[in-house]
């Protein structure tokens, strides 16, 4: 025990040099800082940080110690980064994000489109978030819905993103990649399935039930008190309803909301049918100009990474650093570049602010690519 006191006491004497040759080498790193900053040279140096590594480890035999110290001034330079990024806020160059903030959606001079048929969960969302007196229309796809706001069309889409049971949407996070339109809202919607019949219908009568495949699943445990009723899949709870209306046979029934079994003038049979009394799917309010609202508290971005060790881990020290939490990581295979990936993340903030501004600096420089969503 006394040898190991020893050995403490000269670690406490190593550590201490080290806080000092720390504190020392940040020191030099901003006025490096400041150099770059006045000549309008990049804080991102990669081929510069290559020769550091490979000189500092080039006389290193062990390859432990060689990992260890190769990790330690990875992280030395990378303090380095984020405090001469700090600078860069400080000193003003960091400029504004190119989104302008607005007070509010302009929304009585606007269409909003949504995906789906009229009495769908979308239209339901759209309403809750924006009313129900709006100029509103309906596309078949979530490409059409982009494609709309794109071409002017309508000024904001409603698309589901995420569902709390099934998980992300990924065909909206892929369209989020490819399109130049930007999220400015978000609302959630509980998702309770119902089971509706033409008024008067009992349950004794009905032989074939109709709803979108994951509703159907969703419905499950309801569904298999029934087991005599033939499932039917259709393209969503909205279309079953409207089949069940237009077919006009008490002996089909369709799994669907409440909203649209009343837009379609259905009877709900029973309610609340899905297992999972907590489901609810989050919509977001799409458009095609870099706007926030200037109360807006959560920012979406995706970017792409390099293909190597360390890559995904660094880029996200970027939020740590700068005190923002991060809410949500997706990730999303890229196209024609199998085994890698991109990645979306949700994190509290507001374009506005500094801590924002130089995170986002940071992965601009450090990232292969990067894109914000929208902050809403």
């Amino acid at each position: 025990m006394e040898k190991l006191l020893e050995l403490r006491k000269e670690l406490d004497v190593i550590d201490a040099q080290i806080v000092e040759l720390y504190q020392e080498r940040m020191s030099i790193c901003e006025q490096v800082g400041d150099i770059k900053i006045n000549a309008g040279r990049k804080i991102f140096d990669k081929q510069r940080e290559k020769e550091k590594l490979s000189a500092v480890t080039a006389n290193v035999t062990d390859e432990f110690h060689k990992k260890g110290l190769t990790e330690l001034f990875e992280q030395l330079m990378s303090m380095s980064r984020k405090l001469q990024y700090q600078l860069l806020t400080k000193r003003g160059a960091l400029g504004r994000l190119p989104f302008i903030g607005v007070d509010k959606l302009d929304v009585e001079n606007s269409r909003i489109v949504f995906q789906g048929t009229e009495g769908a969960y979308s239209q339901a969302a759209m309403e809750k978030y924006f009313g129900s007196n709006i100029n509103s229309f309906h596309v078949q796809t979530f490409r059409d819905a982009m494609e709309a706001i794109e071409e002017g069309s309508a000024d904001f889409a409603v698309l589901p993103i995420e569902n709390s049971s099934a998980g992300a949407v990924n065909e909206v996070y892929d369209l989020l990649m490819e399109f130049e339109n930007y999220i400015v809202g978000e609302v959630f919607l509980s998702i309770d399935h119902t089971l509706a019949g033409l008024p008067g219908t009992k349950l004794n009568e009905i032989e074939r039930v109709y709803s979108h495949p994951q509703a159907l699943m969703q419905s499950a445990k309801f569904l298999d008190e029934h087991r005599d009723w033939q499932q039917i899949s259709v393209a969503n709870t909205a279309v079953a309803a409207k089949k069940v209306l237009e077919d006009n046979i008490r002996t089909k029934a369709a799994i669907c909301s409440a909203y649209a079994a009343e837009y379609y003038g259905l009877e709900v049979l029973e309610e609340k049918i899905n297992h999972n009394a907590e489901n609810a799917t989050r919509f977001i309010v799409v458009t095609n100009q870099k706007i926030f609202l200037k109360d807006a508290s959560k920012i979406s971005i995706c970017f792409e990474g390099a293909h190597e060790s360390g890559s995904l881990y660094h880029l996200l020290s970027h939020f740590i650093y700068n005190d923002l939490n991060m809410i949500k990581i997706e990730s999303r295979p890229i196209e024609g570049r199998n085994w890698e990936y991109c990645f979306f993340v949700d994190f509290e903030g507001n374009m506005a602010d500094g801590a924002v501004k130089n995170a986002i600096r940071g992965l601009r420089e450090e990232a292969r690519s990067l894109k914000i969503l929208g902050n809403y």
